[in-house]
């Protein structure tokens, strides 16, 4: 059993002397208390993570032809419940 790092290197928050998990982000003993994250080394722009309550993503619409779809399957459905195929 490795003993807990003074900070998890998956969040940096302190770890308490002693503790079996990271009070922040939850990493525990069982991950090995990895002295890196899982993420290190992958670069990605200071845009990408989006610490703005602006940067949230844009709800996308269904294009039309699902909409197509689905109304002429309910139209299909409907005739075949009601016998008029």
């Amino acid at each position: 059993m490795n003993p807990a790092p003074s900070e998890c290197a998956n969040c940096g928050t302190d770890i308490p002397r002693g503790a079996k998990s990271c009070p922040e982000c939850g990493a525990d003993e069982r991950t090995g208390w990895r002295e890196t994250d899982i993420y290190d080394g992958i670069d990605l722009p200071d845009e990408a993570w989006g610490d703005s309550p602006d940067d949230r993503p844009l709800a996308r619409e269904l294009p039309w032809y699902w909409w197509a779809a689905g109304v002429a399957a309910l139209i299909a459905f409907l005739l075949f419940v009601l016998g008029l195929r």
